[in-house]
């Protein structure tokens, strides 16, 4: 399953004319390319299921909600893709953001809930070796980087400030990415560089996985 380069395209034109009256007359074509990247998300599901279990594929729509926003134009200039894993054993998502000269593959925790976090947080500040050991082996590391994420400033209330991993304990979001150019995502490989990518972060989702389905003592909460 390939992408269509046109979505770049597509996408470069309507950042130019991003109003009602040009969306409807260019409606067939955008309805053209959704239905080939929902094809490729439908496709990636497949794929995964081999290795992983998704439970849900959702493709983002192209309205913005302006109800909040300064900023008014009515579409998206972006297709959003995700896999939500089969919960409640399975945690962690994939994100694919396709946009001229900004497509990125996305893991992790985007938006932990309270609790979540916590529980995370209790055990890097237990033990943080084998977190630290999984996202610095260099099969991992030489293709999905650095966890990134927004962070406190210092540590969470209730942890110390001098903790050996604080600098795990500010995070507030804990996510991997890979950026790509528009000619990689619309080579003929591409679904197969994404699969790969998926399957070598699974120790991330895994791990997290574990952690957020057992309790500080390791027991089981399913």
């Amino acid at each position: 399953m390939r992408l269509p380069s046109e979505i770049f395209s597509f996408f470069r034109a309507l950042s130019q004319n991003n109003n009602r009256e040009w969306f409807a007359e260019h409606k067939p074509e955008f309805k053209d390319l959704e239905a080939q990247v929902k094809g490729f998300g439908n496709a990636l599901s497949d794929r995964l299921n081999i290795h992983d279990s998704i439970d849900r594929f959702k493709l983002f729509r192209i309205y913005r909600d302006v109800r909040f926003s300064k900023n008014k134009t009515p579409y998206k200039t972006h297709f959003g893709l995700t896999w939500h894993r089969t919960k409640p054993a399975l945690r962690g998502g994939y994100y694919l953001h396709l946009a001229p000269n900004h497509n990125f593959l996305a893991c992790g925790f985007w938006d932990p809930n309270p609790a979540d976090l916590l529980r995370i947080r209790k055990e890097f500040e237990f033990d943080a070796d084998a977190f630290r050991s999984l996202i610095s082996a260099p099969d991992f590391k030489n293709l999905w980087g650095s966890l990134e994420g927004n962070t406190l400033k210092t540590a969470p209330r209730g942890f110390d400030k001098h903790h050996p991993d604080v600098d795990l304990l500010r995070f507030k979001q804990l996510i991997f990415s890979i950026s790509y150019t528009d000619k990689e995502v619309a080579a003929a490989d591409f679904i197969e560089r994404v699969d790969h990518a998926l399957q070598e972060v699974r120790p991330f989702v895994d791990y997290m996985s574990e952690v957020l389905t057992t309790d500080l003592n390791g027991a089981s909460l399913l």
